[in-house]
């Protein structure tokens, strides 16, 4: 296996081609990238802005330039010596008419070819939860009609723009009500003919003759009849219910509470074979040399999948898994992985940067205005429980029904009670044991589980039943599925409960309320992150180190400049008491209070600090608008407090929108000029933590992935805010200018760093990829403002220097604290690294022997990178 020494991930669509990101080759070789990392590129539904809603599996999506466009992009890799990952996504596909294989299941029900490719309850017809209200509702209002779907060749259900496809069996019905010849022909060929020779038989027919536009008013005219309609779609295989119903009763398992997504059955070796056709194909012609699998923890059986992948896949063919690691746990030994996305890495950068101390006065300042939503347990607990009983109702209700059909003593409430509280007690996403008994990790977290489950209930028996079927203590069939759906179960509730909810209800701190965060857990500073470290070097020293994804609730440095509100916890604490007041006009009555109340202000402040331009004219006012404003809604909605996805409250949303509008309003001068004042150590401590944050990942255990455009500042918020395409025209200028370190802007001085890191990294890969971790002393009166640490391989070494916690050390526009902040500051440095040395930031000379003193070496510039000469 060749490992990566840096990834750089691209998101394709929305303006993102092949043959855009060959044009983007040059500037990342440049840079020091050896592999891109790309965003799905299978064929997705029609103007997919992300490419996890597939749709065929083993096509290249024609929108990004198809097969030829993907052959001019890996020509053009291979050219500058450099390799491709792909995001691939066997969990789930799109439960769209625009997939074949769905759309072969829609037709034929469960005789479908593909009926097993997808994780369906075929105890019942398939529901299909389109409607926006309930059936006979959208019936009367004649929102369904039977239409001829020439594209295709067939008979369909239309729901406005949507054509699902009739049973051919009941074409007869049709052609009954029709004087029609082709009606006519298509119910008799339908009769006779299965398989995909109905498709060509059909379209055959549709196009050799006959008056189209004659057969399309008749069929309008019949769908006038409101019980014929009712009466066909009762002789489908599916039956139309509204969206709202999903949440209580679904057929089929969805990814999280995505309907639009159905989930896979790559557990079954001819499914896995399907989905993965053209991925082994790629790989197998070099075509590409690593996989990034979505979520895995939505696999029935994650480790016998990795299994036939790497089978598959060969040996050579880096691969690593998205997966959200909770706090302790670790990336099972067995998987044949390299490694994680990289969460746990920014994870480990918010302890480090966040100020323990200040943490707990900014706690004590938000506990005063956010009353009971300032409880993160009794937050999570909430959270956790809406989940199990409302969006996951179904899925919950299931899992009862086959643990009842089990234990047929036990009753039915009490076993959904025991699940209930078991679920909401789970710590991480989810067990793995897919047949005998658990792993001794997963028994431990299980146990645990059920001690806190037990303390809520007032019988453990239906608990005990419960347990011995995750324990693998019961045979048969239903045994095993009630395991694997748990399993499947646990992670959905789990991340939407916490990430999707609880994340926007809990505002203290909102740079801890990361993806894999835990931002109750106190900040152990340097010595939690070198330990930290020192196991990332032993367990998964080649997984990805991340500081941004598609999926963090914001940009990296955004999150950087967060951090020091941890510091200056007192200045910003007093200063939104202050803007609470001077905005209060901006507030709008509601008979429930006013709007947005207190703990959504706080959130507002600081979300507008994250993203604030430091350089802001009142000419981006309406762009800053439009992104705050969306984020407003979104949070709130997120939040399932006073409005959400299922239930709009308007008035609340306006209200919440208006506010956040006002924040931005020219015509609120006094709040923004109070604001910009405030905001200017925060900015300055913020950049300076962005910096040490960029060499950290350059440097530390794990391979660095860049986030695209986040070489340079990137201040975006959640998504799809932080899905705009990168400016890399401005990015490949900067990287051209060949000034000195001291004259570049501050966001040129992130990639200029990012830059240097990474061509050590291409010249000593073996130092950063075997490398041992060395914590390094640092000692002085400054000793907790610098992390430093060495990576040793033989007689080649790295030392590294990043300042932490800076706020109010800094003068404005300046990137450094000076020679006299540092004092008698300095890093021990062990006897094997004494000899001449280079600092690589600046190309200054370090002597030989024992000490490095920081005055000398951060006195005129951000951070430390050395190396032997």
């Amino acid at each position: 296996m060749t490992l990566p020494t840096a990834t750089y991930r691209i998101q394709f669509r929305n303006g993102m081609t092949f043959d855009r990101a060959c044009g983007l080759i040059p500037y990342l070789k440049t840079l020091g990238i050896s592999h891109l990392y790309a965003s799905p590129i299978f064929t997705a539904v029609n103007g997919s802005t992300h490419g996890y809603d597939v749709t065929d599996a083993n096509d290249i999506d024609p929108a990004l330039g198809g097969r030829a466009g993907f052959e001019r992009l890996t020509e053009n890799l291979a050219a500058a010596g450099m390799g491709l990952i792909l995001d691939i996504v066997p969990n789930h596909m799109a439960a769209s008419p625009e997939n074949g294989w769905w759309r072969d299941v829609l037709a034929f029900g469960r005789q479908s070819a593909y009926a097993g490719h997808f994780d369906i309850d075929w105890s019942e017809p398939l529901t299909l939860p389109q409607l926006g209200q309930d059936f006979e509702a959208a019936l009367a209002a004649g929102e369904l009609r039977i239409v001829l779907d020439e594209t295709r060749g067939n008979f369909a259900f239309a729901y406005f723009e949507t054509l699902l496809p009739l049973n051919p069996s009941s074409y007869g019905a049709i052609a009954n009500r029709l004087d029609d010849p082709v009606a006519t022909r298509m119910a008799e060929a339908a009769a006779i003919t299965s398989g995909e020779d109905i498709v060509r038989t059909m379209r055959d027919i549709l196009f050799e003759g006959g008056d189209r536009a004659v057969l399309r008013q008749k069929l309008e005219d019949i769908s006038a009849d409101r019980d014929f309609v009712k009466g066909l779609h009762e002789a489908q295989y599916w039956r139309l219910t509204h969206w709202k119903e999903a949440a209580r009763h679904l057929s089929y398992r969805r990814f999280f509470e995505v309907t639009g997504l159905v989930g896979t059955r790559v557990e079954n070796p001819s499914v896995f074979e399907d989905m993965h056709r053209l991925t082994i194909e790629l790989v197998h012609h070099g075509k590409v040399q690593g996989l990034r699998i979505d979520h895995v923890d939505g696999l029935a059986e994650p480790k016998a999948y990795l299994d036939r992948l790497r089978d598959a896949v060969g040996p050579d063919t880096y691969i690593v898994v998205e997966k959200i690691l909770g706090g302790g746990e670790a990336l099972p030994e067995s998987w044949p992985v390299s490694g994680t996305t990289g969460y746990e890495f920014i994870a480990a950068l918010s302890e480090l940067f966040v100020d323990g101390s200040g943490l707990r006065r900014l706690d004590d300042a938000y506990r005063s205005l956010a009353g009971e939503t300032g409880d993160l347990e009794e937050g999570r607990r909430l959270a956790k429980r809406l989940m199990v009983e409302r969006n996951f109702a179904g899925e919950t209700s299931r899992l009862a029904a086959i643990a009842v059909g089990i234990f047929p003593e036990i009753n039915r409430d009490e076993i959904a009670t025991a699940l209930t509280e078991l679920l909401i007690a789970f710590p991480v996403y989810r067990t793995y044991g897919d047949g005998g008994p658990l792993a001794w990790q997963d028994s431990a977290v299980l146990a645990a589980t059920a001690s806190q489950a037990m303390a809520r209930l007032d019988d453990r028996r239906a608990l005990d039943h419960v347990l011995r079927l995750l324990e693998g203590k019961v045979d048969g069939d239903a045994a095993h599925e009630f395991r694997i759906r748990f399993q499947q179960l646990s992670g959905p509730v789990m991340a939407k409960a916490t990430e999707d909810t609880l994340f926007y209800r809990y505002n203290r701190l909102l740079a801890a309320n990361e993806v894999g965060g835990e931002p109750g857990k106190a900040p152990d500073g340097p010595e939690g992150f070198h330990r930290r470290m020192a196991d990332r070097a032993r367990l998964q020293p080649h997984g990805l180190s991340a500081s941004a994804t598609h999926d963090t609730k914001r940009g990296e440095d955004a999150r950087a400049r967060l951090y020091a509100l941890s510091e200056g916890a007192d200045v910003f604490a007093q200063a939104v008491a202050r803007w609470r007041e001077m905005n209060r006009p901006w507030l709008t009555e509601l008979p429930d209070g006013a709007a947005p109340e207190p703990n959504v202000e706080w959130m507002l402040y600081q979300a507008l600090a994250g993203i604030w331009p430091e350089d802001f004219g009142r000419a981006q006012t309406a762009e800053l608008a439009e992104r705050f404003t969306d984020y407003a809604v979104k949070a709130v909605r997120e939040a399932k407090l006073h409005t959400g996805w299922i239930e709009q409250d308007a008035a609340y949303e306006d209200a919440v929108k208006a506010y956040a509008a006002a924040l931005i309003s020219p015509e609120n001068d006094a709040f923004l000029e109070d604001f910009e004042r405030v905001l200017q150590p925060f900015i300055a401590a913020g950049y300076l933590n962005s910096l040490s944050q960029t060499l950290l990942k350059l440097t530390a255990p794990g391979i660095p992935d860049i986030y695209q455009g986040s070489e340079g500042f990137d201040f975006s918020l959640v998504d799809p805010d932080n899905r705009r395409p990168a400016d890399h025209e401005r990015l490949t200028a900067w990287l051209t200018e060949a000034g000195p370190i001291a004259k570049l802007q501050a966001a040129a001085l992130k990639q200029r760093i990012v830059a240097i890191g990474l061509q050590l990294r291409q010249r000593h890969p073996a130092l950063f990829a075997r490398g041992d971790y060395l914590p390094l002393k640092v000692t002085g009166s400054r000793r907790e403002h610098l992390l430093a640490f060495a990576r040793v391989h033989k007689d080649n070494f790295a030392i590294v220097a990043a300042p932490r916690l800076m706020f109010g050390w800094l003068d404005p526009g300046v990137l450094f604290a000076g020679p006299e902040f540092w004092e008698d500051t300095a890093i021990a440095v062990p006897s094997p690294l004494h000899g001449l040395k280079a600092d690589l930031v600046t190309g200054k000379t370090i002597e030989p022997g024992g000490s490095i003193a920081v005055a000398a070496l951060l006195g005129s510039q951000p951070v430390g990178l050395i190396s032997p000469i």
